[in-house]
């Protein structure tokens, strides 16, 4: 599919995780180790690289993760936190690491805790123009 894609000079998003089962239930391991594993495996998908991007969960070192890549990145939003300013910060801070273009996020943005979905938009909008600047 990422070959295919390429010679049709067409972006693929590639979410790379790393999963195991854990009493039965198929988990993904979000440390460091395992995210910057990830993305080394999904970096070598296909003939070419040229129009692949990575959606990455954001995890403690992400200047690790997104130097174990010469891929662009984008964020993903993880999981509703009842503490979303921390997910926000978290976002801010994985957004100025160098290779790191913007972000995916989905539930994080449409149910937020206190359910102001507008409010949860303008703040990640803000921290896009804070973090502003075009992929190579």
């Amino acid at each position: 599919a990422v070959t295919g894609l390429a010679e049709q000079r067409l972006m693929a998003m590639v979410e790379p995780f790393m999963a195991g089962r854990r009493d039965g239930v198929l988990r993904n391991d979000l440390s460091t180790e395992a995210v910057i594993r990830s993305v080394g495996i999904a970096a070598a998908l296909g003939s070419t690289s040229a129009y692949t991007w990575l959606k990455i969960p954001v995890v403690a070192d992400m200047e690790r993760v997104v130097s174990a890549t010469t891929l662009p990145c984008l964020l993903l939003g993880g999981e509703v936190s009842a503490d979303q300013d921390t997910a926000f910060n978290a976002w801010q801070q994985a957004l100025a690491v160098p290779g790191v273009f913007g972000f995916v996020v989905g539930r994080s943005l449409l149910f937020p805790p206190d359910d102001n979905v507008a409010a949860a938009v303008d703040r990640a909008a803000q921290l896009l123009q804070g973090a502003s600047r075009v992929a190579a």
